[in-house]
């Protein structure tokens, strides 16, 4: 092996940060902190006022202007909800939602931790202004969850973490559901037929074998404008797009293996070159491995792994940043008490618990095994740890509300409960 340039060095350690599935929960953390302290600091002012600078897009008299948080929530969200929409297609086609089997334990405690919550807090907001915020305590941050689960320690098994992922991506569907259905405002069938008819553009491309990713994501980005102008919520463009995707192979693994190993040896055999550049011949097998290996993977998978990056260090700590900051003052814990934030808080911490907890027990006594190696105590502290509601809550929470006090006070709800359900769900798998 050639040693490390030294820009290799450098390089080399931010690589292997990145890549690993709990960094970014700790990036999100450290956004969360960063708006917090800035909202509180001298410099406050600055904070609102990035926030509210204005951003136009558009031609003629199509433009589309709005201040940075909104192209923040609804664009750049979008991207997330994409990254979701390919996660969820590949975990329904080979992963831990493929089968009725693997799915059925995740997908149940999902449900038993999005439909408990809902109910508590719409019974402490039932015949108030506040009672449209019932799906607040129905989502799980799985970036978060899982950064919390690697400090419950080295002895719980590799299976917990898979459960709780499994749980928090059947929960991701719920609550793209949830958005689509609950939170969407008056829609426009003009615009609506248009991005229908761009998805059904996208579907045939698909079914044609068009494998160009410019293709989705030229004729993505037509669905998205249609979806945010006819009163969907836009975000649910990104998960319709991203079913869109190609995910299979043109060739299989066994001819990608035989054909690869060919091109290799043809390689080796080549005549040798003591320059810094390829020979012809190299250079032709070279680019035939290329295609051929291209031809092995699925535009799916290769959109994911290039947009996860982005999403988990870019989008999702740009939303915190920009979503996150609350004013903590003598105040603050009296701010706590009203019915969004106590609702919130509820449902988050006793709601998900038992949802989860009592909806898992239901599955096992019906005949499912719980994750291999692991106990019920183990299961008690993923259950708590999907209390951390905090990207999807928030987000849920500025459809919920138009009203920016109640906004406030479901910023002080899910930021509590967060932390509350962390600290107890790590406390626990430490001592399982």
């Amino acid at each position: 092996m050639s040693p490390k340039t030294p820009i290799e060095k450098i390089t080399a350690p931010i690589s292997k940060f990145i890549h690993q599935e709990h960094t970014s929960g700790i990036v999100l953390f450290l956004s969360v902190i960063a708006a917090i302290v800035w909202v509180n600091s001298p410099f406050q002012h600055s904070y609102h006022a990035l926030w509210d600078i204005h951003f136009s897009m558009g031609f003629d008299n199509y433009v589309l202007d709005h201040p940075l948080h909104h192209w923040i929530n609804d664009g750049l969200m979008a991207i997330f909800f994409f990254v979701i929409g390919l996660e969820l297609k590949r975990e329904f086609m080979a992963g831990e939602l493929s089968t009725m089997k693997k799915a059925a334990l995740p997908m149940v405690a999902a449900l038993g931790g999005m439909l408990l919550p809902a109910l508590i807090y719409f019974f402490i907001n039932k015949g108030t202004a506040s009672e449209h915020g019932w799906g607040i305590p129905m989502a799980t941050d799985i970036a978060f969850a899982l950064a919390l689960l690697s400090l419950g320690g080295k002895h719980v098994p590799p299976s917990v973490k898979v459960f709780l992922s499994a749980l928090a991506v059947a929960d991701d569907l719920g609550a793209v559901l949830v958005i689509a259905i609950f939170y969407s405002a008056h829609i426009s069938l003009p615009l609506i037929t248009i991005g229908i008819c761009l998805l059904t553009i996208l579907l045939i491309g698909n079914k044609l074998g068009v494998r160009s990713i410019l293709f989705y994501l030229i004729i993505g980005f037509g669905v998205w404008v249609a979806f945010l102008l006819s009163g969907v919520h836009a975000t649910i463009a990104g998960v319709l797009v991203a079913f869109t995707i190609p995910a299979r192979t043109r060739i299989d693994e066994k001819k990608y293996a035989k054909d690869l190993t060919k091109l290799v040896s043809d390689f080796e055999e080549a005549a040798p070159n003591d320059s810094t550049l390829s020979t012809p011949e190299q250079h032709y097998i070279i680019e035939k491995i290329k295609n051929l290996s291209t031809e092995a993977e699925t535009p799916l998978q290769k959109v994911e792994y290039a947009l996860h990056p982005w999403v988990a260090f870019v989008v999702m700590p740009l939303f915190a940043l920009a979503n996150a900051g609350i004013e903590i003052n003598s105040n603050f814990f009296s701010s706590l008490v009203n019915p969004v934030s106590i609702g919130i808080v509820t449902g988050l911490i006793l709601g998900k618990f038992v949802g989860v907890l009592l909806a898992t027990w239901l599955v096992v006594k019906f005949g499912a095994q719980l994750p291999e190696n692991s106990n019920w105590k183990q299961i008690a502290g993923v259950a708590l740890l999907a209390g951390v509601g905090f990207t999807m809550s928030l987000f849920i929470s500025g459809l919920a509300f138009d009203h920016p006090e109640m906004v406030e006070q479901a910023k002080y709800g899910i930021l509590c409960a967060s932390l509350l359900a962390g600290v107890l769900g790590v406390a626990i798998l430490r001592n399982s």
